[in-house]
């Protein structure tokens, strides 16, 4: 018995067993007893996973793989979580511990896999896994490049990313169009922003929803004081900011609203 991917889930099976195992050594085990996979699939990652010390719980909403899983994961049966991560709340099931976050994400959900662990930081202290090669490098990239942007600064603010290896599309069934990226994400030890987070956010989507504009003209909407707009922040371009400096424009933004 085998599970056949499906198309509409964006799943593309991991065959190659040292990515996989490459993967699960990706994690560092430190600060957490539990680790979570997103689309276990038919368990290549799982079963490296179950060798480490750390408890692995998987979470699959393939019902093909999910009773996949439970015939050959004999062990993982009561961990076997058969709901959409997007939906989930993460203290029904692990309540007040820390989880870590790990897998072969689906393509098409892996961005908003990235903003529920951003929603969930307070939860979750590590996230290790593969994305299309194009977003793992957007997530770890650094101010003054095309490919940095919100995933960038928001990742950044909260995390210490690190691009660890490139994947081909051989190793997979079936092979994606596209090379993908391995990142991991290890929470800052100070992990809460001296601004309004919610402030933080809406500054940084508002400003690269118009890239190619100065702060000046794509932060109009916030209805900033003249005053604030003629500081010579707002003469750049939002790719030009770093992390540090978004969150010194959040600061200023709040101050000028009072």
């Amino acid at each position: 018995m085998s599970v056949r991917a499906k198309k509409h889930l964006g799943q593309h099976f991991l065959k190659d067993e040292l990515i996989a195992q490459k993967i699960a050594d990706s994690l560092t085990e430190k600060d957490y007893k539990n680790v979570l996979e997103i689309g276990p699939g038919m368990g290549v990652l799982t079963k490296y996973l179950l060798k480490k010390k750390i408890t692995t719980h998987v979470i699959e909403i393939d019902t093909e793989s999910v009773e996949y899983l439970q015939a050959h994961y004999l062990n993982l049966a009561n961990r076997i979580i058969s709901k959409d991560f997007l939906k989930i709340n993460l203290e029904d099931y692990f309540g007040k511990e820390q989880v870590a976050i790990i897998g072969n994400f689906p393509y098409n959900i892996s961005t908003q896999i990235v903003f529920k662990t951003l929603e969930n930081k307070h939860q979750i202290p590590e996230f290790s896994g593969m994305f299309q090669k194009e977003v793992a490098e957007r997530i770890a990239e650094k101010a003054g490049s095309k490919k940095y942007g919100i995933l960038s600064v928001l990742a950044q603010a909260f995390y210490k990313v690190e691009y660890l290896f490139t994947v081909p599309p051989t190793v997979f069934d079936p092979p994606p169009k596209v090379d993908s990226g391995v990142i991991r994400l290890i929470r800052k030890e100070n992990y809460t922003l001296p601004v309004d987070e919610k402030l933080f956010f809406k500054v940084v989507k508002t400003a690269f929803q118009q890239r190619r504009k100065t702060l000046r003209n794509s932060l109009k909407t916030l209805n900033l004081s003249d005053s604030l707009r003629e500081d010579t922040i707002f003469a750049k371009r939002p790719e030009q900011l770093s992390v540090e400096e978004f969150i010194s424009l959040t600061s200023k933004i709040e101050k000028d609203a009072i």
